[in-house]
C-alpha cells in the first residue's frame, strides 16, 4: 500500500464524537438529563446534515425536506410506542397497512392480475425495508417450490448485477441464487439465464432498476420465460419501484416491469425511498394471496397462545407504518409526478453535461433517474477522487470500474447539476495527470481482481462491521 493509501481512512472516523461526549460503556448510575440529552443529539445531527442537504450525496436522503421529516415525526410520535402485532389495541394500524398496500398495488397495475386469472387477487405485505422484502420473497419461492414441486435444494436463476439482498437470504434460508453475466447494456441476459434452469429452479429475478447501473431488465422477456418453465419471477423494484411509474406518465421510455406482465409473481417496492416515507419501511407485493400464503408462520399449539406472523418480523412500531401512509396520502399523484419531474430534468442536464465530456461514458442505456460513470481512457476512480475533494459523495462500482450518482430531491437545488458537470470535467483533467499511481476511493474494490483480494477485502468489510457495535 502506498504512502497515500496509508494516510486514507477507507471508511472514514467511526468514532468522531469520543472526545467530545462522555463515552457509555455501561448504564450510568443516575439518569442523565433530558435537555442535556437532546442538546447532545442535536449536536451530532447538526454535524452530519450538512453532508447531504447541500445535493452533493448520491441517494441515501430521497426527499430531503426539513419540514416534511418534521411533519412525518410528528405523525410517528402518536404511534412510535404501539406494537402492530396487537391490532385489537391499534385497529389504525390494518388501515394504515391495508390502505398503503392497495395504493402501492394499484401504482404497479395490480388490478390487471385479474385480467390473466380471474381467481387471481395481488396482495402484499408491509416489511423494514429492501432487503426484508427480498428475504420474504425468497422465503415463498423456497416453500412454494417445496410444496407444489418437491425442490429441496432451491434455486433462484437470476443477472449479476441483482442485489446482494438476494444472495443474503439465500445464505439464510439454504438456497443458492445463480448469477448470470449481463449482457453489453448490462441487462439481464434472458437467453443466458435460459441455460440455467434446471429441476431445481423455483424463480427467476430481475431489477428494476438495478443498483449499479440504474437499468430496468427485460422483465418482459423474462415474464415469457417464467411462464415458459412454470416459474416465480421477483421484481426488485426496491431502487424504481416507487419512481419509475411516476417518469413512465411523464413520457419517458420505461420498459414494463410490473403486474402487467403475466409472468410477474411478485415485485419489491421500498416505501422509505422515492415514497419518501421514514427509513424503515418497504412494501412485497405478490400476484395472489394464494402465494403470498406461503409467506405466513403460524404455531397452533404454543402455551402462550396461538401465534400467527405476516413475515420474519415479529413486534413492529405501528409509528414507522403510520408515518408512511401520511407520506403518500400527502403526496398524491400529482406530488410524486412533480418530485419525478424536478429529479428527471436535473438527470437529463446532468447526462447533456457528460455527452460533452469525451472522456467518460454512461453505462446502460434505458437508466433514468441514476447515472453510472466509467471510462476507457484512465481510471474512473481518480475522478472520484476529485469529486470526493469537492465534497461530492458518489457511490461506487466494480465489474466494470466507475461510480454512480442516484438523483434525488436535494440534487434538484438550483446550480447542482451545472457545478456537478463543470466538477465532472475537472475531475477528467485530475485524472489524467494524478499525483498518485493508485486511486484512493477505488483501492478497495481493486482489491476484489484477485482471489487473494477478495478475502482481504472481505476481512476488512467484517472488521468494518465490527467497528460499527464498539465504542472505540
Amino acid at each position: 500500500m502506498s504512502d497515500d493509501q496509508d494516510t486514507f481512512d477507507l471508511f472514514g472516523d467511526m468514532h468522531p464524537y469520543n472526545k467530545r461526549f462522555k463515552v457509555f460503556t455501561r448504564l450510568p448510575e443516575k439518569g442523565r438529563d433530558e435537555d442535556e440529552v437532546l442538546e447532545e443529539l442535536a449536536y451530532m445531527a447538526e454535524q452530519e446534515n450538512p453532508k447531504w442537504q447541500g445535493g452533493q450525496c448520491s441517494g441515501t436522503m430521497y426527499h430531503g425536506g426539513m419540514e416534511h421529516y418534521a411533519f412525518l415525526n410528528k405523525v410517528f410520535s402518536l404511534y412510535s410506542f404501539v406494537n402492530l402485532l396487537q391490532r385489537d389495541l391499534c385497529p389504525s394500524g390494518t388501515k394504515f397497512e391495508a390502505e398503503v398496500l392497495a395504493m402501492v398495488g394499484k401504482m404497479l397495475h395490480g388490478d390487471d392480475v385479474s385480467k390473466v386469472n380471474r381467481m387471481d387477487e395481488e396482495a402484499g405485505a408491509i416489511t423494514s425495508g429492501g432487503t426484508d422484502s427480498i428475504y420474504n420473497a425468497m422465503y415463498v419461492y423456497r416453500e412454494w417450490g417445496r410444496e407444489t414441486k418437491g425442490i429441496t435444494e432451491p434455486e433462484v436463476v437470476a443477472p449479476a448485477t441483482i442485489h446482494p439482498a438476494h444472495l443474503k437470504a439465500a445464505h439464510y434460508l439454504g438456497m443458492k441464487v445463480v448469477r448470470v453475466p449481463v449482457n453489453a447494456d448490462f441487462e439481464a441476459d434472458v437467453e443466458a439465464m435460459r441455460a440455467q434452469i434446471n429441476a431445481n429452479t423455483v424463480a427467476l429475478a430481475g431489477s428494476a432498476g438495478t443498483y449499479p447501473h440504474g437499468v430496468v431488465d427485460p422483465i418482459s422477456k423474462l415474464s415469457d420465460l417464467a411462464l415458459e418453465h412454470k416459474l416465480g419471477l421477483h421484481v426488485d423494484g426496491c431502487l424504481g419501484g416507487f419512481i419509475l411509474p411516476w417518469i413512465e406518465k411523464l413520457g419517458y421510455n420505461v420498459p414494463v416491469f410490473d403486474f402487467r406482465l403475466p409472468g410477474v409473481t411478485s415485485i419489491s417496492c421500498d416505501t422509505h425511498k422515492y415514497g419518501y416515507s421514514l427509513k424503515g419501511t418497504s412494501t412485497i407485493n405478490f400476484r395472489s394471496k394464494e402465494l403470498r400464503q406461503y409467506m405466513y408462520f403460524t404455531q397452533e399449539d404454543w402455551p402462550g397462545g396461538a401465534y400467527v406472523s405476516p413475515t420474519a418480523q415479529g413486534s413492529r412500531s405501528a409509528g414507522l407504518s403510520a408515518a408512511m401512509w401520511a407520506a403518500m396520502v400527502c403526496m398524491g399523484e400529482e406530488g410524486y409526478l412533480k418530485a419525478a419531474r424536478a429529479i428527471m430534468d436535473t438527470a437529463d442536464k446532468m447526462r447533456e453535461g457528460i455527452a460533452r465530456i469525451p472522456e467518460l461514458r454512461i453505462m446502460g442505456r434505458n437508466s433514468t433517474f441514476l447515472i453510472a460513470i466509467t471510462s476507457d481512457v484512465f481510471d474512473p476512480y481518480f475522478v472520484n477522487d476529485y469529486l470526493a475533494s469537492k465534497g461530492w459523495r458518489m457511490n461506487g462500482c466494480q465489474n466494470p470500474l466507475g461510480f454512480h450518482f442516484c438523483i434525488t430531491l436535494p440534487q434538484t437545488q438550483p446550480g447542482i447539476a451545472e457545478k456537478f458537470v463543470q466538477d465532472l470535467a475537472d475531475g477528467v483533467k485530475f485524472a489524467k495527470d494524478p499525483p498518485y499511481e493508485v486511486p484512493k476511493t477505488g483501492f478497495l474494490y481493486g482489491m476484489g481482481a484477485t482471489a487473494d483480494g477478495r478475502e482481504m477485502m472481505r476481512l476488512g468489510m467484517r472488521g468494518y462491521i465490527d467497528a460499527g457495535y464498539e465504542v472505540e
